[in-house]
């Protein structure tokens, strides 16, 4: 099989989706290797590196995808690659189509096979693709919500962790799973005092058993979300219905609510965001004010850390990837049941229920096109 790396082209994106390593294990099972020049440049690997370990460096994108059977990215196409998607191709990759219709149609118009990261879902409904980028981007949150708290930044100008005789920032997470925890304990660690909320008794329970004393848990409802942003610092939204557009726990009027120069980081925003009055931003321009509150809203938090970040993601996805090279993704998804709870579009049909929800498009059962 041929296998294609591209270069990523979301702004501030230098994440890569496969190390050398990936490469050199791929040539030794006789597949065909290409990466486009400078991929892994942002993440600290060299062409050379990737020529040592058998890949052909292609100087440009439309040279890349041009007769490779199988693309493996970290972000989805944006429209300047939708032209370069073919029938029958596989696009290994985040997608997030729920949140997105225009890639949702450019995709199924180009016949590709779309198998999503994100939605490739273990028997025990584990993420295994979206836990290491929701792990960084759960850490990354507490960072950047406390460095946009500050005044010169447009915040309310307060310590996250206060200091003695001062009180201690509240940080609320909406959401106790992959990403809620991560960033609370990141919170808790740097002394603020958190809440997270989220409507699993069970995680609850085991939240507060796990976290420090600093942090709280309480039942997600209308009235409880409410209540607490009224005297929050920080709002984390984390809530996640994979493949699925997120719901508004946070609408627009509850704004008026919330203290002045308090800061929404919407980590939803890859599905549609949490919040009502969000909207996706880039590492150039994260930030944005609505009814005096910050809102941070990047759609890919990790690729600021992308050293950090593509070693966490390749960990996990390359496995599937050689999977999907060594079988093909009939015999793969057809192995699979992760990979295919992975398939989200095969030739213009939408293979997953959330994705379908979405746009009131058409489902068709994965397990019927393999």
């Amino acid at each position: 099989m041929k296998i294609g790396v591209p270069t990523e082209i979301k702004p501030f994106e230098n994440r890569v989706a496969m190390r050398p390593a990936g490469v050199e294990v791929l040539c030794r099972d006789g597949h065909e290797v290409r990466v486009q020049s400078g991929a892994g440049a942002g993440s600290g690997f060299s062409d050379e590196q990737y020529e040592h370990a058998g890949a052909i460096i292609m100087d440009n994108a439309a040279t890349l995808w041009d007769g490779c059977d199988m693309i493996v990215k970290v972000k989805e196409p944006l429209p300047e690659e939708y032209p370069l998607m073919r029938k029958g191709q596989i696009i290994f990759t985040y997608f997030h189509f729920a949140a997105d219709r225009t890639l949702t149609e450019a995709v199924q118009h180009s016949g590709a096979v779309a198998i999503a990261y994100e939605t490739v879902q273990g028997e025990d409904r584990s993420l295994p693709l979206l836990v290491p980028m929701s792990e960084v981007a759960g850490r990354m949150a507490v960072q950047q919500g406390a460095k946009y708290l500050e005044k010169t930044f447009g915040g309310r100008g307060v310590l996250l962790s206060g200091v003695p005789g001062t009180p201690r920032a509240e940080v609320v997470v909406l959401g106790g799973g992959i990403v809620g925890a991560n960033s609370a304990k990141i919170a808790a660690g740097m002394g603020a005092r958190v809440t997270i909320l989220d409507v699993n008794l069970e995680r609850l329970r085991y939240l507060d058993d796990v976290m420090p004393p600093n942090v709280s848990v309480v039942y997600s409802d209308l009235h409880t979300v409410r209540e607490a942003i009224s005297t929050a610092d920080v709002i984390i939204g984390s809530v996640l219905l994979p493949g699925k557009k997120a719901p508004h726990l946070i609408v627009a009027e509850d704004l008026q609510h919330m203290q002045p120069g308090a800061v929404i980081v919407d980590v939803a925003i890859d599905q549609g965001g949490c919040v009502e009055t969000s909207h996706p931003t880039t590492h150039h321009d994260p930030t944005f004010e609505v009814d005096g509150v910050m809102h941070y809203c990047v759609t890919n938090m990790p690729g600021a850390v992308p050293r950090t970040s593509t070693f966490a993601l390749t960990n996990s996805t390359f496995p599937y990837a050689r999977n999907l090279a060594n079988q093909g993704w009939h015999k793969a998804c057809g192995n699979s049941l992760p990979l295919l709870r992975g398939l989200n579009i095969v030739d213009g049909k939408v293979t997953h229920a959330g994705v379908a929800e979405a746009f009131g498009m058409s489902y068709v059962d994965p397990a019927t096109v393999v």
